[in-house]
């Protein structure tokens, strides 16, 4: 047993979302989306060395070289961890985002049944944004969960680090992980396209490289799920056509429009209840107009394009948060903070 699991298992991971460590401070845990102390007993920069050293002792020497280091521990007996070690001002300090073992199901997400119609198409991708913590990597595990329960498919995950682990149901899933099975996204990705894949997941589409690379994977028709650090479809696709240089953009909003199937944006807000939180989603499928829209680039119009394609599945974030709120799902003081905040 290392040292950290001490400290790991006097906490109750049942409502925490990340655990903070930092040298001469006590540790900190995040419940449902608030910063609170897990005790009152200071850990010092030795200490912090040591958990670092004892839990990656083979990237010790990278950290100490690069100054942050990611990584998982599975400890057992335990959820999982997702870890960042990280120096700052010349001391160390590690962030724990806490993995729940069990994947949710769609429905315990969202009643919304555009997330399983998602699940069903052949060939290509969709995109789900949000800012950090606000949910993406569960969203796209239960909708990875609901193909490898229903369908034969093979599915590949690159991710950095793997997060939550998948059991074969009816689909095979073969996952791998950025820094140890392969070097990097692009070359993943590039080296899943020899593999006879069906379903390709994409931990996070993070440069010009590999969003080359996911259109081209859903043009040679498979389907691609990725994350981006947006919020909202429109500023989603803006920030994907973007990232190209100008000599390319046209060319990049052709194969975006024909390509992308739907974006979800989502939030995370606190129940009204006071226990848990619960994710409010915007929700955009590519109809016939939003593709002649990014084709076109007229970006600022997609939003009014959600708020009238209801039939189609599309609601806004605004629409979802007024469903939860008359539904007592959440306050209308949480909502009013999130409109304020959006201001």
């Amino acid at each position: 047993m290392l040292k950290i699991d001490k400290l790991l298992k006097s906490i109750n991971i049942q409502n925490v979302s990340d655990i903070h460590i930092s040298s001469g401070l006590p540790p900190m845990i995040r419940v449902d989306g608030r910063l609170i102390g897990a005790n009152a007993e200071i850990i010092s920069h030795e200490a912090v060395g040591e958990y670092i050293k004892e839990l990656v002792p083979d990237k010790f020497d990278e950290f100490l070289s690069n100054g942050d280091v990611d990584f998982k521990y599975n400890p057992e007996g335990m959820c999982n961890f997702r870890v960042n070690a990280f120096k700052c001002k010349g001391s160390y300090a590690i962030c724990m985002r806490v993995i729940k073992q069990g994947i949710p199901k769609i429905n315990d997400i969202t009643s919304a049944q555009v997330l399983k119609d998602f699940t069903k198409l052949n060939d290509g991708l969709i995109l789900v944004t949000g800012p950090t913590g606000s949910g993406k990597s569960t969203t796209l595990a239960a909708m990875i969960n609901e193909i490898n329960n229903t369908k034969e498919k093979h599915i590949i995950t690159l991710e950095e680090p793997i997060e939550y682990i998948y059991k074969n149901n009816k689909s095979i899933i073969n996952q791998r992980e950025v820094g140890q099975d392969t070097r990097s996204y692009a070359m993943g990705l590039r080296a899943a396209l020899r593999q006879d894949p069906d379903v390709i997941l994409i931990g996070e589409m993070r440069d010009t490289e590999t969003v080359e690379v996911a259109l081209r994977a859903a043009q040679t028709g498979h389907l691609v799920f990725s994350t981006l650090h947006t919020m909202g479809a429109a500023n989603s696709i803006y920030r994907i056509i973007n990232s190209f240089d100008n000599t390319h953009q046209n060319e990049v909003k052709v194969q975006l429009s024909s390509l992308l199937r739907g974006v979800i944006s989502q939030v995370l807000l606190p129940n009204a209840t006071g226990v848990g939180r619960t994710a409010a989603l915007e929700i955009m499928t590519c109809t016939t107009s939003i593709k002649n829209l990014i084709r076109e680039g007229n970006y600022e119009q997609i939003n009014s394009f959600i708020q009238m394609g209801s039939k189609y599945g599309m609601q806004t974030i605004d629409m979802d948060l007024k469903r939860l709120v008359n539904n007592n799902i959440i306050t209308k003081e949480e909502y009013m903070k999130w409109q304020s905040n959006k201001i």
